[in-house]
């Protein structure tokens, strides 16, 4: 981070004199001089009292400097601002900087808002000047920056001044009317550090202007040739024309994952003002992720900031002009017994400065049952529940914020829906769906939740949280199969002592493992707190001498991790997170895994895939057929599946290469994009103590024809060392082209599927006793989520947080049907395999 973005704590040199300071730091103290001796002696006793004495001369300058002079630091400060201009009428030779008129009318501004400071004490004494960047229409609407040089005791008194010039525009009003020009609609606020940043060496500014349906192109410096270039400030300042607003979609859009270091800004105004910011993006987003953008008024400024590392493609953009009135169509009246209604541009950004109204009505003696799919009008600073920037008003009540699934039923035949948007910050807004229902018997045949929504009535005490709000577990009986909870909810037995908080108030957790004082060894013994990472193995299976402080002479075991050079660590979890930990740094090897292209996704659109998101996920075909099995990319040749998929049937030898073929890039069954890859199969290896009967050792390697070239699309997915821990409750991924219900036919689409690791004594329980060491289970026991067939082979992904990188944690198997409520998902444990791994293909 530089300096700058954490405020002026201290200014590190610069070319800029305007930029220098006074600040000096005084030399660090040599600790060795004060280190304790044998006898001091009369020499001694002097040197110590002098140093004492210096050190006390020391704090008492720095307190001095700090109550005293530091008071009178200065620091630069730049707003940027904006004002309207009544009487003046806007020409087209404002809009060139040069032009005659562009530099007299500026130059009035300039004076008058040097009066204006002059007129306001807070301001008055730190004023250095003031630059005209641009106007745009209505009347004249002026976009300034002003330059402030204020002590730093002052600097909140400056701020606090500069947030109320409208007022203080107001006030001086009359005092003004002599004046030339005439404001109205004055404001400012600081602008972003990072855009002026010393280390910035590059600055790119460009202007257009869009004339009649013409759709023009923006792109970062050097694309697509070229990365963007480090320490680089780019603008792209756009007007329409009058009665217009300018609509950016951008169609590649990949930069640094992290904000603080490169960005993207986007503003409803012709300068950087962050009061009209409507988002900040970083990361890369995918090609049918619709970043898109509306103005309120026919002006907007991209702004791109980046640091000096880490270059990335940078963004291709495309923007045109629309008809102000069409851009913020919505509202109106809906009548009928069901239909449904979205948010401005939905799922687009809507627009900044927007007030929509609905008004639902339905049948006399009926009511409306409104559903909210998803709600995503997220703005920073936005406290919880308050709703007074962006929201979304139903009825009485406000919603903002993130949501899934919200249901509100109105109290009469009418229901009112408000969306506003104020002038900073968009979102995407919402989508819902309404239905007109009976008061006397809003779900029919069906058990009503407190949030109104209707679930089937066995789910009713069953255990799970159909509703959401818990409303279909309160009160209920507890049978002999469930934990009665101490918050009156009911759980599964089989959750007991998991290690999960299943009930929320940990019932089910308690009296659980070991007694207080001892850890709890992954074999089931207990062992004291005291005898952890002291450098003996007390579990008897290394638990507790893992996950501890690194030492390279701790004993290696199935617990700890092996470095190349034979040493080993007890970090858990340890390779690929970035940190060197052996002393040959083999922890850190073949990292080029595991990350994936996009960004978190928030827009899901039910559980198709972002093109591009599982990068590691191969379909496997029988030539001249379709998808069979998946499979995981773990370098540019070898690919891991499972066992099962390639045993050989009357029909078909799935066990011989040549009947192969495997699609690398794939999103859409039948559909090769031009990122997809096909390749033969050169070899197949099925682990030698494959059971066909109870599935143990279900892992397969296969071996490409020929190497891939890793892209955006096509990415290994990391393997994780023998030692690596996939704890139970750990949420993981399931993905593949298989069969969306049990029966049914396979997806077209990749489907993803999020679960959980579940207990494997549970599990094993669950399932009968048919869990072996080898296997791993995961899903969701309330059912609904799971792998199914054709998923086979395919990966369950897991996402380290330290490294933001995915492990390959297993291999989908079997099951007991699919999705159904207590049978999970049965998993190849790859970390039980990973020697096999490496001596078959090396990697």
């Amino acid at each position: 981070m530089d300096p700058m973005d954490s405020g002026m704590r201290y200014t590190p040199k610069s070319q800029d004199k305007d930029w220098d300071s006074s600040v000096q730091f005084l030399p660090a103290t040599d600790s060795r001089k004060l280190e304790k001796k044998k006898g001091p002696g009369k020499v001694g006793a002097i040197i110590g009292l002098v140093i004492f004495a210096a050190v006390i001369a020391l704090m008492t300058g720095l307190l001095v400097w700090h109550f005293h002079f530091r008071k009178d630091m200065k620091i630069k400060k730049m707003y940027s601002g904006s004002l309207k201009i009544t009487n003046q009428a806007f020409m087209e030779a404002y809009e060139d900087s040069n032009s005659t008129e562009f530099r007299a009318l500026a130059a009035q501004t300039v004076s008058q808002l040097k009066d204006i400071y002059a007129k306001i004490p807070q301001l008055s004494k730190y004023y250095i000047g003031s630059t005209v960047q641009a106007f745009s229409e209505g009347s004249v609407i002026a976009y300034y920056l002003s330059e402030f040089n204020v002590p730093a005791a002052q600097e909140f008194a400056v701020d606090s001044a500069m947030g109320t010039l409208d007022k203080s525009v107001i006030n001086q009003a009359r005092s003004l009317e002599r004046k030339p020009l005439q404001f109205s609609s004055m404001e400012a606020a600081a602008v972003d550090t990072r855009m002026f940043r010393r280390r910035l060496r590059t600055l790119y500014r460009y202007a257009y202007h869009i004339s009649g349906d013409a759709v023009q192109t923006l792109e970062s410096p050097g694309f697509p040739d070229f990365p963007y270039g480090s320490n680089t400030l780019g603008q792209w300042a756009i007007r329409a024309d009058p009665g217009y607003v300018v609509k950016l979609e951008f169609d590649t859009f990949n930069l640094e994952e992290d904000c603080s270091k490169d960005f993207v800004k986007v503003y409803d105004s012709l300068l950087p003002i962050e009061s009209y910011l409507m988002a900040e993006e970083c990361g890369n987003y995918p090609p049918n992720e619709p970043l898109i953008f509306t103005s309120s008024r026919n002006v907007m400024l991209v702004t791109l900031v980046t640091d000096d590392s880490n270059n990335f493609p940078g963004f291709l953009a495309h923007f045109s002009q629309i008809i102000a009135s069409k851009s913020k169509e919505c509202g109106g009246k809906k009548t009928g017994m069901k239909g449904t209604l979205t948010s401005p541009n939905y799922p687009a950004y809507y627009p900044p400065r927007v007030t929509c109204k609905w008004t639902i009505e339905v049948p006399e003696g009926k009511r409306v049952k409104l559903t909210l799919d998803e709600l995503l009008m997220v703005e920073p600073d936005q406290g919880s529940g308050t709703c007074e920037k962006d929201y979304v008003q139903i009825d009485e009540k406000k919603y903002c914020g993130e949501e899934r699934s919200i249901t509100v039923t109105s109290k009469s035949e009418r229901m009112t829906i408000v969306l506003h948007s104020d002038r900073s910050f968009v979102d995407h807004g919402f989508s819902a769906e309404y239905e007109a229902i009976n008061p006397s018997d809003p779900c029919p045949g069906k058990f009503q939740c407190s949030n109104t929504r209707c679930i089937k009535s066995v789910l009713e005490c069953d255990g799970w949280n159909d509703c959401g709000d818990n409303s279909d577990e309160r009160n209920c009986k507890c049978t002999e199969s469930q934990i009665k909870c101490k918050n009156t909810l009911c759980k599964p037995r089989f959750w007991q002592c998991d290690g999960v908080d299943d009930c929320g108030d940990n019932t089910d957790e308690q009296g659980c493992g070991c007694n207080k004082g001892e850890i709890s060894c992954r074999n089931g013994q207990c062992v004291s707190e005291k005898k952890k990472c002291d450098g003996r193995d007390d579990c008897g299976d290394g638990t507790d001498e893992s996950d501890c402080p690194f030492r390279a002479d701790v004993t290696c075991s199935d617990y700890t991790f092996r470095c190349n050079n034979g040493k080993c660590i007890s970090k858990l979890n340890c390779e690929c997170d970035g940190v060197d930990d052996c002393e040959d740094n083999s922890d850190e090897a073949n990292c080029d895994c595991g990350k994936q292209p996009y960004k978190g996704q928030r827009i899901v659109g039910g559980q198709n895939a972002e093109e591009g998101e599982w990068p590691w996920q191969v379909s496997l075909h029988i030539k001249n057929s379709g998808h069979v099995c998946g499979a995981s990319l773990i370098n540019d040749r070898w690919l891991v599946t499972a066992a099962h998929c390639v045993q050989d049937s009357a029909k078909v030898k799935y066990s011989q290469p040549g009947v192969w073929e495997a699609y690398l890039g794939l999103h859409k069954q039948g559909l090769m994009g031009k990122f997809t890859v096909k390749r033969d199969i050169a070899q197949v290896i099925c682990h030698p103590y494959y059971n066909s009967y109870t599935f143990d050792n279900d892992i397969a390697l296969m071996e490409l024809s020929s190497p891939v070239t890793f892209s955006q699309r096509i990415k290994p997915i990391c393997l994780p060392s023998a030692t690596h821990d996939f704890p139970a409750g750990k949420n993981v991924w399931i993905t593949g082209w298989g069969a969306t219900r049990e029966g049914g036919y396979g997806a077209s689409v990749l489907q993803k599927a999020e679960v959980r690791i579940i207990n494997g004594t549970i599990c094993n329980n669950l399932m009968g006793g048919q869990i072996t060491s080898r296997m791993m289970c995961a899903g969701v026991l309330s059912g609904g989520v799971d792998a199914c067939q054709g998923d086979s082979g395919g990966p369950l992904s897991a996402k380290e947080i330290s490294s933001r990188r995915m492990f390959l944690a297993g291999v989908v198997s079997w099951g007991d049907g699919c999705a159904r409520r207590n049978k999970p998902g049965i998993y190849t444990r790859v970390t039980k395999f990973r020697s096999w791994i490496k001596e078959k293909t090396g990697v």
